[in-house]
């Protein structure tokens, strides 16, 4: 019996070229974008527009907006996958539906709803139904063993489509944790070059001041908005997959409940 597995996800390849494609895309925006000299007065060295003043903030500045696209990359990936995971119509009446079905020993009528409602759920309750049928006539084996049958074939099939569910997801939560401090590091050097600025010999280089203090502040805003966005993606996708294992094992349960108690 050939155990189905739902597809979805960046393989590991494609997950590291997106994450340098995003840091480019951002160097882009930095010298292109930001960088214009309609962003900047007649001497280019001081901003007069938002654009201009991120420019100012150096060189972390292009890292962070990497890592900002790469975080929006993958949650759009994440959430694509766990939607085709989830399936169509709603988990809860399809796993009522289901348990409806096993309960009247409707298995073709199950396996067809496992058709219709497609995704993650529906292969493990598909291969645990397929499993029920094809062990419960089975006269060399015992109860306990046709049982024990049935929790393995369920086992494997979950064991297919959880790591596809958290596949990807260490990607943000990193982004959750360099965002901050790659913003950090920007801070501390724009507040160096302010502090610089001030201890100059004579009167203070107020252009090299504002440079330092634009520098801190652009970079801690990009970093905390890197972090703040990665978190709630994060966190967002976390309780999905609980919500979608927790319906794989109620189903499960469901299936292995009701052959015990069928006395066969």
């Amino acid at each position: 019996m050939s155990t189905q597995k739902t597809s979805g996800g960046f393989p590991l390849i494609v997950s590291a070229l997106a994450i340098v494609i995003c840091l480019c895309i951002g160097l882009f925006i930095y010298k292109f974008i930001l960088g214009a000299k309609s962003n900047f007065d007649e001497s280019g060295t001081h901003p007069h527009n938002i654009l201009g003043t991120m420019y100012m903030g150096g060189f972390i500045v292009p890292i962070l907006i990497g890592f900002l696209l790469t975080v929006i990359t993958f949650a759009i990936e994440r959430f694509i996958t766990i939607m085709k995971a989830t399936g169509s119509g709603h988990t809860d009446k399809f796993v009522t539906k289901i348990k409806s079905l096993i309960a009247s020993h409707d298995f073709d009528g199950a396996i067809a709803e496992c058709g219709k409602q497609k995704g993650s759920l529906a292969n493990v309750v598909h291969e645990g139904v397929v499993k029920y049928q094809f062990v419960q006539n089975d006269t060399q084996l015992d109860k306990e063993a046709k049982v024990h049958a049935i929790q393995k074939a369920l086992e494997e099939a979950t064991s297919l489509e959880l790591p596809m569910l958290s596949k990807n997801m260490v990607v943000i939560s990193t982004m959750a944790s360099i965002g901050t401090l790659a913003g950090l590091i920007g801070t501390v050097v724009g507040m160096i070059r302010a502090f610089a600025a001030l201890s100059a010999a004579g009167a203070p280089d107020t252009g090299a001041l504002a440079t330092g203090i634009s520098e801190a502040l652009v970079n801690t805003l990009v970093g905390i908005l890197t972090s703040a966005l990665a978190i709630i993606f994060y966190n967002y996708f976390s309780n999905r997959i609980d919500q979608i294992t927790y319906s794989m094992d109620e189903a499960g349960f469901s299936i292995i409940q009701e052959f015990q108690a069928s006395g066969k």
